[in-house]
């Protein structure tokens, strides 16, 4: 597998899933990722917001990598994300995920705090540094309250041969030009927001790190071909279907939403780990109008 290949196509950010005594389910967090796989996506990335990462202990990560890997057994690449409360354990997961088999790493900045670039970009230095896996640098300003300009990207890919990519999360879809009159083709861009999809990739992102797939695998991976291959008229009448769902990714609950998607439609549970709770009352009332009419009226692909 190149590491040229990694950047492209549907990347499932992988949900976590929980038996009902609170512990990772390791059985079907294998499963399900070998289902995302066979419905088309391009690889897996665990550890992310959505994958609940900051909720878990650094040995449950490792063991998540290690399922995953073997689970998919070299068909697709593992990107776990990186982020810790320190720069330490963030360079010490980076290390641990190559040793474990990952093919790359998406790099988030620190859980908790946020600060000016001296300190951002010393902590990405370090992670990244600390590697020659490929990374993919993850920006979410509206997450994790770091906003990771341009400039300063260009900075890290000109110090870094072995940055690749960037996960734009920003709901800017002018980053995407920004990057582009700034690097080139040095990076390859890739959309982190579900309902931005089709619009990034008509800004040239050549890749999808998506929730909602989590639940509809196969219809995130014909929207984006749509959308890559024949723009926004082609990907429209998928897109209307889609959009409500796609919501979902992009409020502070999403976590709680994508999963109680992915129990609807019988491709996961709803257990979250506190201090997320499941929905209810009137937010979950909404979130299931909103899942029921997609399931009513789900696309014969």
């Amino acid at each position: 597998m190149s590491n040229a290949s990694i950047w492209h196509g549907v990347i499932p950010a992988i949900t976590t899933p929980f038996t009902a005594d609170g512990q990772v389910d390791h059985d079907f967090l294998a499963k399900h990722a070998r289902t995302l796989i066979d419905s088309g996506c391009k690889g897996i990335v665990p550890l992310g917001s959505l994958g609940e990462a900051a909720t878990l202990s650094f040995d449950e990560k490792l063991d998540i990598i290690r399922t995953l890997v073997k689970a998919l057994d070299g068909r697709a690449p593992v990107i776990p994300g990186i982020a810790a409360l320190s720069t330490d354990e963030a360079v010490r997961l980076a290390r641990q995920a190559k040793a474990l088999g990952a093919s790359g790493l998406m790099v988030l900045p620190p859980y908790v705090y946020s600060t000016d670039w001296r300190e951002m970009g010393a902590h990405l230095r370090a992670v990244i540094a600390a590697t020659d896996l490929p990374c993919m640098l993850y920006n979410n300003p509206i997450a994790y309250k770091t906003d990771f300009s341009p400039e300063q990207i260009a900075e890290l890919a000109h110090e870094f041969p072995n940055v690749q990519a960037v996960k734009e999360s920003s709901g800017d879809v002018r980053r995407f030009a920004a990057l582009r009159s700034l690097l080139g083709n040095r990076l390859e861009l890739l959309v982190g927001m579900d309902d931005a999809i089709v619009e990034g990739v008509a800004m040239g992102a050549r890749g999808w790190i998506a929730g909602l797939v989590n639940a509809y695998p196969k219809e995130s991976v014909k929207l984006f071909e749509l959308a890559r291959d024949g723009g926004a008229d082609a990907a429209a009448e998928l897109y209307a279907w889609f959009l409500p769902l796609l919501r979902l990714d992009t409020v502070p609950k999403f976590v709680q939403l994508i999963k109680l998607v992915q129990e609807k439609v019988d491709m996961g549970s709803e257990r979250v780990r506190a201090p997320r709770l499941a929905m209810h009352g009137a937010e979950r009332d909404a979130a299931m109008r909103v899942i029921d009419h997609a399931i009513a009226h789900t696309p014969v692909l």
